[in-house]
């Protein structure tokens, strides 16, 4: 056992991925339905670093892995950030937000008066229950002493766990029906016109008048196949190629279009084929559909983007991304100049600017530097939140001049989950030590507490966003895992919910709960 010890001692990066292994490990561990999945990486490197504390690494692991995940979910999802931030939906999850990080904080100081708790204990709980680092390091610099690390010690592994577990609970008892978006494609069909009352009108009045998701993109008369235009004007026994994301729109496309059509469109491909082009030229990366001038000496028409696992219909405001999979009509003879058009390359999957991200990580990290002063206070500063801040920025701008800020999805699933990996590794080892102390010197009173404070948090978002506002599951998890501000609370979200919801309302709610937690223990101080 010394032998390992020491080893481990004297290779700290060994013992880091060491960590992250058997993390992953134990994540999978099923009980009735419950894992911890990443985050189980935590509670093994607290073990870790107990045993062995000499092999945490350098503070800076963390640093660098928080911030590439930030990074990541920043980018992906500042468009809907900032249209949360001005919708009705947007504002009431901050609400939600701010009352259950406002009801830790009472939580916290009622200790103070009703325990004769020490001040700095309290500020402690409270920022552990939060799991914000920086609101530690502010409460640290506020007070002049190391107080709000005992408390942050203790509450923190109650932060990352207690959320998962009162997910899981309120998944398994509410049983709540998850909409997860499927990936079985575009469906075609054919259609030959046969009402009368559309003879004489324009494609664009027709369209309107489909079922939402419904687009017609080909059109066959006197037996030649072309790409539609919404002034084309419509004729008996036209054929129409109509894509839609399901047979049951379709279905309802054709009650109004006419019957099925025998298949001439799709089987003659001398003037219309199908192709499907990687986007991966720069050039095109980060532009709307409108913008682009498809290439070629005979007319085409873009019909698909599938982005990940899901296929997105063609709008002209729709802002391609690098990896994304685009499915064009066009003459076959055009085939070569559309592949050197989107790039056509599969590295493009995986693929980003090492120049824009350099740029983007720097901006934030000068954004979480900056101090502002509050009168009465002192200086302000939101730490590792101004590299998410930045990030969500150039996620809604996301390109500048020939600069694209978006990353390719594959390539911003991997950099966020190495990120949030190496995170929860460096913390939890760099915890163990203080945390056994703590739990040696204070018995199990400051656990108690610290569950409690937890639960203040968490359980009024949980109440209010399901039970009252009866708020989508994934949404309710994600703006817990943005109150609470840990990483691993979100993938276990997803884990739940996989969909969206749950990255969206992290985003909209980490940033904002992050400045108020450091605003609370800032100001409270000035109180007692």
């Amino acid at each position: 056992m010394e032998l390992i010890k020491s080893l481990l001692e004297q290779q700290p990066l060994m013992a880091v991925f060491l960590t992250i292994a058997i993390g992953y490990l134990v994540g999978e561990i099923n009980i009735k339905g419950f894992s911890l999945g990443v985050g189980a990486v935590l509670f093994v490197a607290l073990g870790m670093g107990w045993l062995v504390p000499k092999s945490a690494p350098a503070p800076m692991v963390g640093t660098l892995g928080l911030a590439l995940f930030l990074y990541g979910v920043g980018v992906q999802y500042g468009k809907q950030f900032f249209i949360g931030l001005t919708s009705r939906a947007g504002l009431r999850a901050n609400l939600l937000a701010l009352t259950g990080v406002m009801s830790a904080g009472a939580v916290s100081l009622l200790f103070v008066k009703l325990m004769d708790l020490k001040l700095g204990y309290a500020l402690g709980l409270f920022t552990g229950s939060g799991t914000s680092t920086s609101a530690l390091q502010a409460a640290i610099a506020t007070l002049g002493n190391d107080d709000p690390a005992v408390g942050y010690s203790v509450t923190y592994p109650f932060g990352v766990a207690g959320p998962i577990l009162l997910l899981y609970i309120a998944f398994a008892v509410l049983k709540p029906k998850i909409h997860v978006p499927t990936s079985t494609g575009m469906e075609l069909r054919e259609f030959a016109v046969r009402n009368p009352e559309l003879s004489g009108k324009s494609l664009g009045e027709v369209t309107r008048s489909l079922p939402a998701g419904v687009q017609i993109v080909a059109l066959r008369r006197e037996g030649r196949n072309e790409p539609t235009a919404p002034t084309i004007i419509l004729a008996a026994n036209d054929v129409l190629l109509a894509t839609g994301a399901s047979t049951e729109a379709l279905a309802q496309a054709g009650a109004l279009l006419g019957e099925d059509a025998r298949g001439d469109l799709l089987a003659d491909r001398r003037d219309l084929d199908y192709l499907r082009v990687f986007a991966s030229r720069p050039t095109v990366v980060g532009r709307t559909l409108a913008d682009l001038d498809l290439p070629g000496d005979n007319p085409s028409i873009l019909v698909q983007v599938r982005r990940g696992d899901t296929d997105i219909l063609p709008r002209p405001d729709l802002v391609l991304e690098f990896g994304d999979r685009i499915g064009v009509l066009a003459h076959r003879d055009d085939f070569a100049a559309m592949r050197k058009f989107f790039g056509d390359s599969i590295k493009g999957t995986a693929e980003f600017s090492y120049i824009s991200i350099g740029i983007g990580m720097a901006l934030g990290f000068l954004i979480g530097a900056i101090q502002l002063p509050l009168p009465g206070i002192g200086k302000l500063s939101v730490g590792l939140a101004g590299v998410l801040i930045m990030a969500l920025i150039l996620g809604k701008v996301r390109r500048t001049g020939g600069m694209n800020w978006t990353l390719p999805l594959s390539a911003n699933l991997v950099i966020r989950n190495l990120g949030l990996t190496l995170f929860l590794a460096q913390v939890g080892m760099a915890s163990g030590p203080k945390f056994a102390a703590t739990v040696t010197d204070t018995g199990f009173v400051m656990l108690g507490l610290g569950a409690v404070v937890l639960l203040a948090l968490a359980v009024p978002i949980l109440i209010l966003g399901l039970l009252v506002f009866r708020m989508p599951f994934g949404e309710v998890a994600g703006i817990v895992a943005g109150a609470c501000g840990n990483p691993a609370i979100l993938a276990y979200s997803n884990k739940l919910s996989p969909t969206e919801e749950p990255d969206i309302g992290y985003a909209m709610i980490f940033p904002a709960m992050t400045i108020v937690k450091i605003l609370f223990v800032d100001i409270v101080p000035a109180f007692f």
